[in-house]
């Protein structure tokens, strides 16, 4: 049982619907030792070698190793501008497929569905792909090319869905669904119908008769057509975690944050806009943040002609800021952001209307007549009369159905899950939570924040949950 179809849930489906990934015959590929190591066993699949031993000495862009392999297996020279072909081959083994159900809010995709559909990814748009249907071939079919080789969120989007349907993995997916518990029950607590259903859906997954005691109880609620909540509950064996983080946004915790003119969400500005609310005229919007999101709101107030303000606590300088790790040849619009941030300070005039930008300053309060207090590094304190804020300083997930939020499971059992900081601790190999043997995460909450990426856990799980099957072969 799967809770979140985004890029995750739809890649981990894929695999365990019977879709096994082998080296292809005759590919070469640029890194000669994992070359040599896929040439030794080139009748064995992947997801029966050992991860372990095939990612050793990867490096790139991901902490994971098993990410770094599935990546490099799909897109062997990307990292420096190349366009191999994948070195893998898909069969699909219908006799090795295991019975799954994955569960989501949205429609296939995820969040991606809650996104601006116009907004441009970050990452390259052959780096949104999933296993075996090319994104750029995809766009190819609807007569389309890349944006600087970047797609829009509106494709993205699109593509998850399609992709769902193009490998026949509809039937493993139910949207509209709310999952609001998950916890560890007996299997002789559950009712002989529960335990009757679960060995006749298993086909050998579930081992009830003994060897499995405890299974996962998942409760919920599908949303109907008309409405209604209608709750559910379904009993598991293993259930994996990969429902992201883009549920709740990061309060900054100050006076008068929870006024109705102070937003935690990209959206609200575009409402704004499009219902005529703010315009030219009005007062500046204030934008918090200094990472992507805000960068998109700085752009969309930007060619929306509507004044900005900018407070973020980082020096322009820090290298830790995302904009001092993005080429500027590839992030044009951001390295914009970027200079006016530098160019346009409170202290200067720039060259920049309507924007100014506040550095090393973080908010102190929010008024009702809509007036907010900053105050700078060395504790002067200003204020500004601003029509609307909107608070951009990145999401969390949300663990609410796990006991005790899901702290428990963290790399650091004191503090909230968090993808950047705090993520749940897995092992390496399989993604299974060290803390609780049957249940995995995948992506975000892994630690794994980009889509690329993300597939290697789903090859660790899969990889895992076959050996529990015993559907590897010999």
């Amino acid at each position: 049982l799967f809770l979140g179809n985004g890029p995750s849930g739809i890649c981990l489906s894929y695999l365990l619907s019977g879709y096994i990934p082998y080296f292809k015959r005759d590919s070469l590929h640029p890194h000669p030792i994992l070359q040599r190591k896929l040439e030794e066993a080139p009748d064995v699949s992947i997801v029966d070698q050992d991860l372990e031993y095939l990612s050793e000495g990867l490096e790139g862009r991901s902490h994971s190793p098993v990410a770094l392999l599935f990546d490099t297996l799909q897109r062997p020279d990307t990292d420096f501008g190349g366009t191999a072909e994948s070195v893998l081959t898909w069969w699909h083994e219908t006799d090795r497929a295991i019975p799954h159900l994955v569960l989501g809010r949205n429609a296939p995709g995820g969040a991606w569905h809650s996104i601006e559909g116009s907004m441009i990814t970050l990452s390259r748009g052959e780096w949104m792909g999933l296993p075996d249907l090319p994104f750029k071939d995809w766009l190819k079919q609807k007569r389309r090319g890349l944006r600087n080789n970047r797609a829009t969120a509106e494709d993205i989007a699109q593509y998850y869905q399609h992709y769902v349907m193009k490998k026949g993995l509809q039937k493993n997916f139910r949207c509209g669904t709310v999952v609001t518990s998950v916890k560890k029950v007996s299997a002789e607590s559950i009712s002989n119908q529960a335990q009757k259903e679960l060995q006749e859906n298993s086909d050998s997954l579930w081992n009830l008769n003994g060897k499995s005691t405890e299974v996962f109880q998942v409760d919920g609620f599908f949303k109907t057509v008309k409405g209604d909540k209608e709750p559910f509950s379904v009993y598991a064996e293993n259930v994996v975690l990969a429902t992201g983080t883009y549920d709740s946004p990061t309060w900054l915790g100050v006076k008068g944050e929870n006024l109705s003119y102070v937003h935690h969400k990209l959206s609200a500005l575009e409402e704004a806009v499009k219902n005529n609310s703010i315009g030219i005229m009005s007062d500046p919007v204030l934008i918090v943040g200094s990472g992507l999101t805000a960068a998109d709101a700085i752009l969309f107030a930007h060619h929306s002609n509507i004044p900005v303000i900018h407070v973020f606590r980082r020096r322009v300088s820090d290298p830790g800021l995302i904009f001092n790790q993005l080429p500027k040849m590839m992030y044009p619009e951001y390295h914009k952001v970027h200079q006016m941030m530098k160019e346009q300070s409170a202290a200067c005039a720039g060259p920049y209307e309507c924007y100014v930008s506040l550095p090393e300053h973080h908010v102190l309060s929010f008024s009702k007549d809509k007036k907010c207090i900053f105050q700078d590094k060395n504790g002067y304190q200003k204020v500004y009369k601003i029509s609307m804020a909107l608070v951009l300083t990145g999401s969390n997930p949300n663990l609410s159905f796990l006991p005790n939020n899901g702290i428990d499971l963290a790399v650091d059992g004191d503090q909230p899950v968090s993808p950047k900081r705090n993520p749940i601790d897995v092992d390496p190999f399989t993604y299974e939570c060290t803390q609780e043997k049957g249940l995995y995460a995948l992506g975000p909450l892994a630690g794994d924040n980009f889509v690329r990426f993300v597939q290697g856990g789903a090859l660790a799980v899969a990889s895992s949950l076959l050996k529990k099957a015993n559907k590897n072969p010999p």
